[in-house]
């Protein structure tokens, strides 16, 4: 059977970043042991999972759940093939993470004023010339640790409330100009809808061009996979997710639950979208992660409904 136009223009493969030991992590008071950590990166690499957001270089005293982001990330990176990431703050962040040869580092740079005092305690373009600063100590090192920056409450926030689609675009265009090597887009407190996710990555398209290589969604209000599905339209073919629908901000009230792995990768190969990623590995992961999270929520359907019969069918042919 012919494809429509409607899925003509989505990716033949989609990358699904796994983000619960960072973003789902630090949203809730558990401390998840290190050795569970480590045996939750090597059964998420055994899924299929290839880039994975370990951790993050922030002081323990402000973020304990993720103290041993230096021993996690060592041993994600002895595993061959996979993309093994880190959030920084600042440059002290940034500093440790060079030092620890990470491969990537995501510095967020919130579009909201008020989101970025709560976050950062700096305004916007204070974090832009600070990005220009770690650009700058990246290159006068001769390291090759990428910069991405995630442009987080791009279509809203819970402090502010609005926030202009123009500021998104100028941050993005002034971060580029400080050299960073990509961007992604946040909706950090689930308050897009297809509509103005389409609006908004064609604006930033038009700036970053192929610089521009992620979505990050949250379920909050259930319109996580919907606005993935307008990403995809656009030719956007990386996602960010945690498994089980873990997830959020701590200084973004109401930000909770990120759009779930498991259920965003059924989406996917329900459309016909390689992952590289197997069910059965993945919900048997959830299981794992829900036991070591015992009384934090978690979010998400497929694990309850099960897969159709015809894609089981399919899976096992």
């Amino acid at each position: 059977m012919q494809a429509s136009s409607f899925t003509e223009s989505l990716p033949r493969r989609v990358v699904v970043r796994e983000m619960g030991l960072r973003d789902g992590l630090q949203s809730v008071a558990t401390v998840v042991p290190t050795a569970a950590k480590l045996e939750w990166i090597r059964a998420a690499y055994e899924a299929g999972q290839r880039e994975i957001e370990v951790g993050s270089f922030v002081p323990p005293r402000l973020l304990p759940q993720l103290a041993d982001t230096g021993e996690v990330l060592a041993f994600a990176q002895t595993l061959p093939g996979l993309r093994a990431t880190v959030l920084v703050p600042n440059m002290k962040g940034a500093e440790r993470a060079m030092d620890a040869h990470a491969e990537m580092m995501l510095l967020p740079l919130s579009a909201s004023h008020a989101h970025s005092l709560a976050n950062l305690r700096k305004a916007p373009d204070e974090v832009v010339a600070e990005i220009g600063r770690i650009r700058a100590e990246r290159d006068a090192r001769g390291v090759r640790t990428a910069i991405e920056v995630g442009i987080s409450t791009a279509f809203g926030c819970t402090i502010q409330g609005r926030v202009e689609p123009e500021e998104v675009v100028r941050l993005v265009q002034a971060v580029l100009d400080a050299g960073v090597d990509a961007v992604s887009l946040a909706d950090t407190v689930g308050y897009a809808d297809p509509a103005m996710v389409s609006r908004l990555f064609e604006r930033v398209l038009r700036v970053a061009g192929d610089r521009l290589v992620c979505g990050h969604f949250h379920d909050t209000r259930g319109l996580g996979l919907a606005n993935v599905f307008a990403a995809m339209q656009l030719g956007i073919a990386r996602f960010d997710a945690c498994i089980a629908g873990i997830g959020g901000c701590p200084h973004a009230p109401g930000a909770s639950g990120n759009v779930s792995t498991e259920d965003l990768t059924y989406m996917l190969h329900s459309m016909g979208v390689e992952t590289g990623l197997e069910f059965d590995r993945l919900l048997a992961l959830r299981a794992r992660v829900v036991q070591w999270l015992q009384g934090e929520p978690t979010h998400g359907t497929i694990w309850k409904a099960g897969l159709p019969k015809t894609m089981k069918e399919a899976l096992h042919a």
